[in-house]
């Protein structure tokens, strides 16, 4: 079985943000997301601090990573809708990209 390309964003909110922030990504967001076929293995606050914050989204391959989020960032459901409000929120953001296989992907899955 083929790898796969995981993503794994992590925030540092404006402080006493997270709870709003992670509204915004459960209600909106994360939906939004779903619509545009992006799969997100898992979200939320961290276990150390409410304000810090993750997402974590799998791909088939960096070439679908790319296009798939060139295509969501574009799109007028995320630039009308929560983007705003949850760049607002953001004071910090680190990105990482491994390859995993399915089996590691389901494991995280298991964080929620």
């Amino acid at each position: 079985m083929e790898n796969k390309i995981v993503e794994i964003l992590q925030y540092t909110l404006s402080k006493g943000t997270g709870a709003e922030f992670h509204n915004i990504m459960a209600e909106i967001s994360a939906p939004l997301h779903h619509q545009h076929g992006i799969d997100i293995v898992s979200y939320g606050n961290s276990l150390h601090d409410q304000d810090s914050y993750y997402l974590i989204r799998t791909f088939d391959s960096e070439e679908s990573m790319s296009s798939v989020l060139d295509a969501f960032y574009s799109s007028n459901d995320w630039r009308m809708g929560p983007r705003q409000d949850i760049v607002n929120r953001i004071e910090n953001s680190l990105k990482t990209i491994i390859s995993l296989p399915q089996k590691g992907i389901d494991g995280l899955r298991d964080i929620n």
